[in-house]
């Protein structure tokens, strides 16, 4: 996946896709002057200028890459490490997308592009209107009382300028379906529209996923009340340690209510919709517990940055709405909140962005 061979004889233009390819995934190594076989047939000249060039003029945006050459068993071979872009999506002067999918590249599918684009800042899936999903899939008395906060009496309204009010805070699209964004927050069933919306829970009685299951559930709804239902069934699960002390049981301190919240807000909110056929997971093992949400961290945000505070917003909607129903704030202080409390009860904390997946996992 990470390393691709090509003979000294290679077009501009394949080097190019395969530089984009890597670019576009995780980065790798493109090793000039040797065969697919693996075996070594050297390169005559320094290729240096012609792949900085490539990186330069024949990739949109442009890309630092390094070259570097080696002598091996009297010939020459060179290295050329492509960096995992920071600037996705990246795409040749031809443009073509493309993507390293194991030890090949393939031209990118429509919701890869999407994926791309969404890492990148530059689309929001939850601002897309759903064709089948209207005005009478929204919970109207949910609305209103979120148009109170803003001293808007919603139902006292015609029915013009609800369609108005609807539209101009993005619940509606233009074409008057209801948004991904909207129907998560004020849909009656948003998993008719979304199979992908929801929180699958599941409680092992050991330390891996073959164990036996002890507890299995899946909360649907809206968004909030997903996160609510969800933190109930994660306490009622969670055994509390204790130990006796004289005659009386002393509870080992546990999590807080607001590190289990802060996870599941995390996930509802900056997960990936686009992704169908996987839902967000919470797992209870003997030892941890993980939240698992679809989709990979935008471009610009690593594990480091997410520690210290780094706010991102791939569904700004949905950010918007879930801070103005008191479940967030936009300050980035949520998950550094997570990776204090957790190293006040000395308990581990992990990270994880890889696959198609973010994870994170508490010890118990």
């Amino acid at each position: 996946q990470y390393i691709e061979f090509k003979r000294e004889t290679v077009s501009s233009r394949d080097l190019a896709e395969e530089i984009v390819a890597f670019a576009n995934a995780e980065g790798g190594e493109i090793w000039l002057g040797v065969e697919d076989d693996k075996s070594i047939s050297g390169l005559s000249r320094c290729y240096e200028e012609d792949v900085i060039n490539i990186g330069r003029t024949g990739i949109i945006p442009p890309i630092n890459l390094s070259y570097q050459e080696y002598p091996f068993e009297d010939q020459l071979v060179a290295c050329i490490v492509v960096p995992k872009g920071v600037d996705r999506p990246y795409y040749t002067s031809r443009n073509r997308y493309y993507l390293r999918v194991g030890s090949t590249k393939r031209i990118a599918s429509r919701e890869e592009l999407i994926r791309l684009f969404q890492a990148a800042g530059l689309f929001h899936y939850d601002l897309i209107e759903i064709e089948l999903a209207g005005e009478r899939d929204l919970n109207y008395s949910e609305i209103a009382d979120y148009f109170t906060r803003y001293q808007i009496h919603f139902t006292q309204e015609s029915e013009s300028e609800k369609r108005r009010l609807l539209q101009a805070s993005d619940i509606l699209g233009k074409e008057v379906h209801s948004t991904v964004g909207g129907l998560l927050i004020f849909g009656i069933s948003p998993e008719r529209f979304l199979p992908q919306a929801g929180i699958a829970l599941a409680h092992f009685k050991e330390r891996e996923i073959d164990a036996e299951l002890l507890d299995k559930k899946f909360f649907g709804g809206n968004l909030p009340r997903q996160i609510d239902n969800a933190l109930a069934a994660i306490k009622a699960n969670l055994p509390v340690a204790s130990t006796i002390q004289g005659t009386k049981r002393i509870e080992a301190p546990h999590y807080p209510d607001k590190v289990f919240r802060e996870l599941l807000v995390n996930a509802c909110v900056h997960r990936n919709y686009s992704i169908t056929g996987s839902q967000i997971r919470v797992f209870i093992f003997q030892d941890r517990l993980e939240f698992i949400s679809p989709g990979r961290l935008p471009n610009t945000v690593t594990v480091e940055k997410l520690i210290v505070g780094t706010s991102y917003a791939r569904n700004p909607l949905l950010v918007r709405f879930m801070e103005n129903l008191g479940y967030m704030d936009k300050l980035g202080r949520g998950l550094p909140m997570v990776y204090r409390e957790t190293k006040k009860l000395n308990k581990s904390i992990e990270f994880i962005d890889e696959g198609e997946d973010f994870r994170v996992i508490l010890g118990l």
